[in-house]
């Protein structure tokens, strides 16, 4: 692993801090436009959301686990959270958002974070998918029953966005794209939806968010739900985006540091800005591979530069058609889509069942519009193909030989391979000494050995003497410690 530089390293080496300075630069003017749909997308005031975005980016600075990630407001929680405001109303967001956080910080520091490891890849394909599909669709209402002259600045801002990086990409091509198409509708007091008809967009900073509901079960049943959504739609997306960086900046990270950070960053921007967020991925890698940026300065110089810019520039960020916000947003949902994983080619290589997790994960999400039931649904599915597969590989062995028969059982017992198990045996036929060898099988669970205790039993009830050889150290004392007491 490489190491990383510290922030006192870069403070001290003047090349190191520019590079630094100019990736959060850069990231924050990636971070704008994306934001401010997001935000439209929660059904929130654009200024809650860019507020909300300078707190997680700075507090995560300070405590996240890894470098160099951009965290803000971002559209898998936004999609979460967007059915609640629209039902209930935004006052139900912060209690969401602080429960959220709770949640989080229990995950970092019992270590639980570390269980999304075991999500399989087909649903992490499928959650990617399914985010890009609900980002797409959420802009066709900035589309479609607006005025003309929504659509020739919709298609420029996707020629820009799409034809500039091909000649240069020392400027974000959608910062590029918005500045161009704003220009166009005030200098032609073009009539079209803007930022400003969205929500308050005034400068200056707004006070701690008040609490506006009862703290009650009645608020706790509507908000439960909800917020355990942002919690693990939160830590997904954030700890995938951290294993990236880990990956193109070979280094390592804190993923349990990572966790609690979220959840207590996630409060303050709650308190101070009203919305939830995660890291979002396509900001880390403008910061990570355009900026070269590998320490903490430079997600702390964005959060500082978006601070100045929301409250300086907020009459003109109102001015900011929601046409180049739609297109902008399209081109990275598509991005987003991973078009590989649903090629014909790529389908014909994939197990049959790990495809149906794909398509389930993205059916569900698109259906309920929340990425965390479509998770579970996909991860679900994905552990029951499994155990079926794995209920499968187990074999019995049967050899008679000078009286005695020797039975030789392969593979993992659980209690899907192993239920099968009491059938497998020739008890009435079998000589007076049976042994059954374990040395290539495994006992996981209590069912198995609630298995063999009746297998013990069934050659008992027939005279005969069965012996159990051959299980390692963990079956052993496990078996020991439960055998006779399950039945």
């Amino acid at each position: 692993m490489t190491a990383t530089p510290t922030t006192l390293q870069a403070l001290r080496r003047p090349r190191l801090l520019t590079t630094e300075v100019l990736a959060g630069a850069v990231t924050t003017l990636a971070l704008i436009p994306e934001v401010i749909s997001f935000s439209v997308i929660a059904g929130v005031d654009p200024r809650v959301s860019l507020i909300a975005s300078v707190v997680l980016a700075v507090s995560m600075s300070i405590l996240g686990g890894r470098p160099a990630m951009i965290t803000a407001a971002a559209g898998a929680v936004a999609l979460v959270v967007a059915p609640l405001v629209h039902t209930h109303g935004v006052e139900y967001l912060l209690p969401t958002v602080f429960l959220a956080g709770i949640v989080q910080i229990v995950f970092g520091v019992t270590g639980l974070a570390r269980i999304m490891r075991f999500i399989p890849r087909s649903v992490m394909i499928g959650f990617v998918n399914s985010l890009g599909i609900l980002i797409f669709t959420a802009q066709l209402q900035h589309v479609l029953d607006v005025p003309t002259a929504v659509y020739p600045l919709f298609a420029l801002t996707l020629v820009i966005v799409l034809l500039l990086p091909r000649l240069t990409k020392a400027v974000p091509a959608p910062l590029v794209a918005i500045v161009v198409v704003t220009a166009i509708a005030m200098i032609a007091h073009l009539a079209v939806p803007d930022v400003g008809d969205q929500g308050e967009m005034s400068g200056g900073l707004p006070g701690l968010t008040q609490l506006q509901v009862p703290l009650d079960l009645e608020t706790l049943g509507i908000i439960g739900p909800t917020a355990l959504s942002v919690a693990f739609v939160g830590l997904m997306e954030t700890l995938l985006t951290a294993k990236l960086v880990d990956d193109i900046t070979d280094t390592k990270s804190s993923k349990s540091r990572e966790s609690w950070a979220l959840g207590t960053a996630n409060i303050l921007a709650g308190f101070w800005g009203g919305i939830a967020g995660c890291a979002m991925i396509g900001q880390t890698v403008v910061n990570v591979k355009l900026g070269r940026a590998r320490t903490r300065l430079s997600t702390f110089i964005a959060g500082v530069l978006l601070l100045v810019l929301v409250t300086v520039l907020s009459d003109l960020m109102a001015q900011i058609p929601m046409a180049a916000l739609a297109a902008v947003m399209m081109v990275v949902a598509l991005s987003t889509v991973d078009f590989h994983s649903v090629r014909p080619s790529t389908l014909k290589r994939m197990p049959v069942s790990e495809t149906c997790v794909m398509v389930v994960t993205v059916a569900v999400v698109v259906i309920t519009h929340n990425l965390a039931i479509g998770v579970a649904a996909g991860a679900v599915l994905a552990i029951l193909l499994f155990a079926r597969r794995v209920a499968h590989v187990t074999t019995v062995d049967r050899i008679v030989a000078e009286g005695t028969a020797q039975y030789t059982v392969r593979g993992p017992l659980f209690f899907g391979s192993s239920n099968d198990l009491v059938e497998q045996f020739s008890y009435a036929e079998d000589p007076p000494q049976v042994t059954v060898d374990f040395s290539a099988a495994q006992i996981w669970d209590a069912s198995t050995v609630a298995v063999l205790d009746s297998v013990q039993t069934k050659y008992a009830e027939h005279d005969i003497d069965v012996r159990f050889l051959g299980l390692d150290e963990h079956s052993t004392r496990f078996h020991g410690r439960l055998t006779g007491t399950l039945n």
